[in-house]
């Protein structure tokens, strides 16, 4: 069994930074695992955020928050974060990490795990 638990949402100003956390517990070794990000605005439909592969050698980013998001891990730990700079008010949804082994599975958006979701709300 494995479970994923966020930290790290909040209410934060636009050109805010935020980081999110997401912890691994589980049987199985945390480095079998793809990481990923995805969000989910009200009236809308839950979207892909960021992945990072098992060694966090390759990343992958939403069109809209590359070059101001970053995904990173720290496999000794069994944790990753998302690091949200210069935050917009459509930045505003429920995040939740995932992970899975498969990083197709991932990036279409059904892992097999998933955390229970942190709220983020960016001010105009």
């Amino acid at each position: 069994q494995v479970q994923l638990v966020e930290s790290g949402g909040g209410l934060v100003q636009a050109g805010d930074s935020l980081t999110l956390s997401c912890s691994y517990s589980g049987r199985l070794r945390f480095i079998n695992f793809i990481a990923g990000w995805f969000r989910q605005a009200p009236g809308k439909e839950r979207e892909f955020v960021a992945s990072l592969t098992t060694r966090g050698w390759t990343a992958d980013y939403l069109g809209s928050v590359e070059g101001r998001f970053n995904i990173s891990r720290d496999n000794d730990k069994n944790i990753f974060y998302l690091q949200m700079t210069s935050l917009k008010p459509e930045d505003t949804a429920k995040y939740y990490c995932a992970a899975d082994q498969s990083l197709a599975k991932l990036r279409g958006s059904k892992p097999d795990y998933w955390g229970q979701g942190t709220q983020v709300t960016v001010s105009s």
